[in-house]
């Protein structure tokens, strides 16, 4: 995923309250790190494929997966905050619910007053 569109989907499902992180995974791999009960953590397309998958760790290890989600890898930037939003993660295989769950209360962009200073300036 691309870095500037990794950072909108974060934005995104924050202002639902979803707790969502960047996710640098290496050079030039960046993601979305969704953080779960538990102590589990869901890491949204770090692998560098074009369609939406996640794996779902738990102190390092993998304890869940998201298959891949059909026709994502034309997803829009919406599209793809919904099908986060919406996966339940439950079951070692997490599945897609028909709807997202109401949204909590909007969490506070990461970064804060000096976001674009520690991004060095790279976006508006």
């Amino acid at each position: 995923m691309d870095e500037d569109r990794a950072r909108r989907v974060v934005d995104a499902l924050r202002d639902r309250g979803v707790n969502a992180h960047m996710a640098h995974v290496g050079v030039g791999q960046v993601g979305v790190r969704v953080m779960l009960p538990g102590g589990r953590e869901a890491e949204w397309d770090t692998d560098g494929t074009a369609g939406l998958e996640a794996q779902v760790m738990r102190d390092g290890m993998l304890v869940g997966f998201v298959p891949l989600i059909d026709g994502s890898e034309d997803f829009s930037e919406e599209q793809v905050v919904d099908s986060i939003a919406r996966t339940d993660y439950d079951q070692p295989v997490a599945r897609q619910r028909e709807k997202a769950p109401p949204a909590g209360p909007s969490l506070p962009r990461e970064g804060g007053v000096f976001r674009r200073y520690l991004d060095w300036f790279r976006y508006r």
